[in-house]
């Protein structure tokens, strides 16, 4: 009798064990749920979970495993539903690996390998010049585009255009016979050099690598030589391989006509091809990670390093000093894995988790240093809080050896452990912290939280040893700087003492400075040449000298006498003084001059840092801003209904002074005889800089962000810049303002990656570029009007570290006394009419940093106003209102949208806060919430998830 044949069931089965990888790479697994009713919702959840936790592979690995286990085996007709999901759902490159009918041959196969490896080629290209949703949508013109795909893209799109192209690109790879059609969606789209580039025309070389001839069909290109032989030799040991992953990685691994300049070019942006777009690695693919990565690079220290790494390798808790340049990440990656093979070797789980303060820094050390040296050996993974991964980091945490996060994350996961372990980290969980940048391990910083705890334990296990029970694990520190700053002191005692205290906060034995190989050390740090120009004042400024009479006449007005000087910090303090005892006392007329003073100080201040009409503008949007505020208008009501504060004495005197100068002001920020001299002397340089050296390439440091992009301006504005070769742009930090737009982190990554091949060749930055990120080498360094903090100028060497057990022992004291209270207890008015707006009770908390008030009463005391100031200079920035007084117009934070919710976030420096204590009320303000010694409740989303439809 002849045997049964397998079922359809079955058949899908044996060709999804073969043909995995290319599966779950061809598909987007949230869209094939929903054509697969018969699949269960406990399944679907588990499903789409990890696709939330590690990502799309991950996720339809997991898919995979629900069809092979699922009871009985084959289930009848779940594997075909599968199938007709892959269909349904678009995917057919996916689906033709189910029907041997459909299957591809292999130089189909093959081709499409290539094109894949042709995008990771020329992403960095393909990023910059395409625009990510006029492509998407004519690829749904084209069929080769659903609905789902086109929302996507916008959805990314909306963090900007780089990531929102990354998905696009994601996504077509994953079409069948997709590489033809989309090179002629690029030319109908009008990007024909990225088109060249694909396609290998006369203009589609990058840095002299170029792709195939022709653009023939997906089937008929030829191979390039090196994939073609890395295809054969896969064909040896298995002749369905021959198309896996491995030969796009090989094939550029084993390309051995390159220069030098061009591997490196292409090691960084094209090595790991299936990271950069295509999702991350499931558990399945880490098992054959060694076959697929490039080789691992040979990890050796130059002698000043091992010099600087030997404590941190016996064991001991250091600070471990080297100027910037110097590899001091490079030493991290040493004593980590070093440290990892000890534990290996010892028949124990080590686990590192490397600590960043900036986002920007999580993708750069592991692309460049944790992830290449470590990659063969342990599982190395990156996460921020921008990344997807935030959800599930216990479990990214017990999957990985090395973790590279920003500290945010690990306090966190720290707190949420304190209510609920499994939702949570414990520090026990690892055997070694590296903590990046760690001279902001003071005061209130989250370094300093977390080895708060890390201190608290060490307390807890002396006296767990001197009861003879068990004492908790506890990891190694190790912290990294450039220089650990002397917190502002200005004689050697206190700047002793700073030293001495953040040693004590990592619970350091003490520094490790370059002493016996300083030759090596000076050798291999190439200091650029550093232009530090101060221009003497200008001899005649009638522009200065019209505000500071205006400042003289609000002065009088409230008979203030400063002891201070016009445009200086020490005004700056003393005005800052002035308006925070108004707001306490409930004087408004002194307050509201107080903030007005402050205003023309800084002015002052970027009158003689910039141009004079950049002073003049700061000023007529601070004054247009508080006229509007004096009408806003309640969009929840008619705007007949509008809601008025009407101006008082001192409101109209303040608007009369500067409105009855405006014009002049205005004429005078606009004669050329009378600019600032530190421009004058900021042109000369850069003209002979650039104009001599056609490589020159340089940053200037400027304080604010403000300076910088004023400082671009005024460079974009003046032709003999472009002629003489200065292609510049300004490099800013991520943190929100109210005055000024920030870059995102994927923004920055572009201006820097624009430098570093050159189309940018003069950052103007703040001291984001300064500490930590890596800006790549310049020749011209300038600080222009910048005072600049000793952490980014002082390199400490051979500091000798006494009485440390002493310094320990009192930052323990000082932790010791954080105490709470009860949120009753304060209250909080407005700081501009000073009414009450709300009890400490209102408070509540969302993922420990953003403070929001819920109740329905609160509601009827302010309104949402739009940023009218970052729309003028930003007017693609999407921006959430302001929440404004209903009675006064005072700023008291903004709209934020949570899971949906539109809820209002304070900033508690827009705010008197009231103490009610035993006998005694006392006021005070705060610039921020971890300033107040309470603990508001966290916020609950089950309880509000109504709040923004109630009715007011």
């Amino acid at each position: 009798m002849a045997e049964e044949s397998p079922s359809r069931d079955a058949s899908i089965l044996a060709l999804i064990s073969v043909f995995r990888h290319r599966i779950k790479r061809n598909m987007q697994v949230m869209r094939v749920l929903d054509w697969m009713p018969s699949l269960s919702p406990e399944d679907k959840d588990r499903i789409r979970a990890e696709e939330r936790a590690a990502g799309n592979v991950a996720a339809a690995g997991l898919l995979l495993q629900v069809l092979e286990r699922a009871e009985p085996r084959p289930a009848p007709g779940l594997c075909q539903e599968f199938y007709q999901a892959l269909v349904e759902g678009g995917y057919t490159a996916a689906a033709a690996y189910l029907d041997p009918s459909l299957m591809p041959s292999p130089s189909l196969e093959a081709a499409g390998d290539e094109g894949a490896f042709l995008l990771g080629l020329f992403e960095f290209v393909l990023v910059e010049q395409l625009r990510a949703t006029q492509v998407a949508m004519a690829c749904l013109e084209e069929g080769l585009f659903h609905d789902e795909d086109l929302e996507r893209v916008k959805a990314e799109d909306a963090r900007g255009n780089c990531p929102a192209v990354r998905e696009l690109l994601c996504r077509i790879v994953q079409k069948k016979d997709w590489f033809s059609p989309f090179v002629k969606v690029l030319r109908k789209t009008g990007h024909e050099k990225a088109a060249d580039a694909l396609c290998g025309q006369e203009n589609g070389s990058v840095n002299g690598v170029s792709a195939p001839v022709d653009e023939m069909t997906a089937a008929d290109r030829p191979l390039a030589p090196d994939v073609v032989r890395d295809l054969n030799q896969s064909a040896e040991l298995d002749p369905r391989a021959a198309g896996e992953d491995n030969a796009i990685e090989d094939s550029f691994g084993a390309a051995s006509a390159m220069s030098e300049s061009e591997a490196s070019l292409l090691d960084e942006n094209v090595n790991d091809t299936n990271e950069s777009f295509m999702a991350s690695d499931d558990s399945d693919d880490v098992v054959d990670r060694k076959q697929r990565d490039s080789p691992e690079p040979e990890l050796c220290l130059r002698d000043y390093q091992m010099e600087v790494a030997q404590p941190a390798l016996e064991g001991k808790n250091i600070l471990l000093c080297l100027p910037t340049g110097s590899g001091k990440t490079r030493v991290a990656v040493y004593i980590a894995k070093d440290h990892l093979d000890k534990k290996k070797d010892a028949g124990e789980e080590g686990k590192v988790i490397v600590l960043v303060n900036k986002v920007p820094l999580v993708e750069q050390h592991f692309r460049k240093e944790f992830h290449p040296y470590l990659k063969h050996s342990y599982k190395v993974i990156g996460l921020s809080g921008m990344t997807q991964l935030k959800i599930s980091f216990p479990k990214v945490v017990k999957d990985n050896h090395v973790i590279i996060c920003t500290a945010q994350i690990l306090e966190n996961a720290l707190q949420n452990a304190e209510q609920d372990e499994e939702e949570g980290v414990q520090l026990s969980v690892f055997s070694l912290i590296i903590i990046d940048e760690c001279h902001h391990t003071q005061k209130e910083a989250v370094y300093n939280n977390i080895m708060r705890r890390y201190l608290k334990q060490k307390m807890q296990n002396e006296k767990r040893r001197k009861m003879g029970k068990p004492l908790v694990p506890q990891p190694q520190i190790l912290g990294l700087t450039a220089s650990p700053g002397v917190g502002g002191a200005k004689n050697h005692s206190k700047a002793e003492e700073h030293i001495l205290k953040i040693c004590a906060n990592l619970d350091a034995y003490g520094i490790t400075t370059v002493r016996t190989n300083d030759l090596g050390l000076n050798s291999q740090v190439k200091e650029p040449r550093k232009k530090i120009d101060i221009a003497d004042d200008k001899t005649k400024d009638p522009f200065r000298e019209e505000l500071v009479n205006i400042m003289m006449k609000i002065q009088g007005y409230c008979q203030f006498n400063p002891n201070a000087e016009f445009g200086s910090q020490t005004y700056e303090q003393w005005v800052v003084q002035e308006e925070k005892k108004a707001a306490k006392e409930e004087n408004r007329k002194h307050h509201i001059c107080a903030e007005h003073l402050k205003k023309y100080n800084d002015a002052l201040l970027i009158n003689d840092t910039i141009r004079m009409i950049d002073a003049y503008n700061h000023l007529k949007n601070f004054y247009k801003e508080e006229k509007s505020k004096k009408m806003a208008v309640n969009e929840e009501e008619d705007e007949e209904e509008a809601v008025a504060s009407k101006p008082d004495e001192t409101d109209i005197f303040l608007m009369d002074l500067f409105y009855g100068k405006k014009d002049m002001l205005q004429k005078l920020a606009t004669v050329a005889k009378y600019e600032n001299e530190k421009l004058k002397l900021l042109r000369e340089t850069l003209m002979t800089e650039f104009t001599k050296k056609p490589e020159a390439r340089g940053i200037i440091f400027t304080k604010t962000r403000q300076s910088a992009f004023a400082l671009y301006e005024w460079i974009k504005e003046n032709p003999k810049f472009e002629e003489a070769g200065v292609k510049a742009h300004y490099l800013i930090g991520a943190g929100h303002n109210s005055e000024f737009k920030p870059m995102t982190q994927n923004e920055q990554k572009d201006v820097i990656e624009k430098f570093r091949i050159g189309k940018i060749n003069l950052l103007i930055a703040t001291t984001v570029a300064e500490e930590g990120l890596d800006i790549p080498e310049c020749n011209i360094v300038i600080r222009y009007g910048l005072v600049t903090n000793e952490i980014a100028m002082v390199q400490i060497r051979g500091f000798q570290l006494q009485s440390i057990m002493e310094v320990k022992m009192k930052a323990k004291k000082e932790q010791s006394k954080a105490y709470k209270k009860d949120p009753s207890l304060i209250k909080f008015l407005c700081k501009n009419c000073t009414k009450l707006i709300c009890s400490g009770e209102d408070i509540e908390v969302i993922e420990n940093m953003h403070h929001v008030n819920v109740k329905k009463e609160f509601k009827g005391l302010y309104v949402v106003r739009e940023n009218k100031t970052l729309q003028a200079k930003a007017a693609d920035y999407q921006t959430n209102g302001e929440v404004i007084c209903k009675d006064c117009g005072q700023v008291w934070g903004s709209m934020m949208v949570h899971r949906g919710l539109d809820l209002p976030c304070l900033k508690i420096k827009n705010f008197v806060v009231v103490f009610n204590e035993k006998k005694t009320t006392r006021k005070d303000m705060c610039k921020k919430w971890a300033e107040l010694p309470i603990r508001f409740p966290e916020f609950s989303y089950a309880n509000n998830y109504d709040f923004s439809d109630e009715e007011d």
